[in-house]
């Protein structure tokens, strides 16, 4: 097996191609612009920035299955808040999102059947109510003793089939 799988990412890295064809270095910093994180979920429908009106150096994106509120996610958050420049985290979970259509066996079963691979020993973070799993992601950011008790914290839905974004009181 090769160390990097030119064939496999060819389609990538003729891409990049491109893309540094056409670079534009905007001088970014790696601060948050606009002092804002959004957690959300690596569905490739979403696409955060655009969802929000913002562009690449305005918000730190952090992605996971279910736009779930992590211990990562709360180390990432402090990091952000401390050193670059958030203030405010947007919790964005969306519509159809295949970590709130089954439950936490339910899924380790269909992996295990088709795949052969058992992964009972992760947890992934599955939720039956979203509005309530919601709730309680923008609780555990608010009640996190590390980070800076002026960090504003919301949460809204995003809708993938309209593109609407829908606040939650939390």
């Amino acid at each position: 097996m090769e160390k990097f799988p030119k064939t496999a990412f060819a389609d990538v890295l003729k891409a990049n191609s491109d893309f540094v064809a056409n670079f534009n270095d905007e001088r970014l910093t790696g601060t948050a612009r606009k002092g804002l994180a959004i957690v959300t979920c690596m569905d490739s429908r979403i696409n955060p920035l655009a969802v929000v009106g913002m562009k690449s150096g305005d918000a730190k994106i952090l992605r996971n299955a279910g736009a779930r509120v992590t211990d990562d996610v709360l180390r990432t958050l402090v990091l952000a808040s401390y050193l670059l420049a958030v203030d405010r985290v947007l919790v964005m979970p969306h519509t159809d999102c295949r970590m709130a259509i089954d439950d936490e066996e339910t899924i380790h079963q269909s992996i295990e059947e088709r795949h052969g691979v058992d992964t009972r020993s992760i947890a992934f973070h599955v939720v039956t109510d979203q509005r309530q799993a919601l709730a309680a992601d923008v609780a555990s950011i608010r009640a996190y003793a590390m980070l800076p008790k002026t960090l504003q914290v919301a949460g809204a839905i995003y809708n993938v089939q309209t593109g609407e974004l829908e606040p939650i009181d939390c």
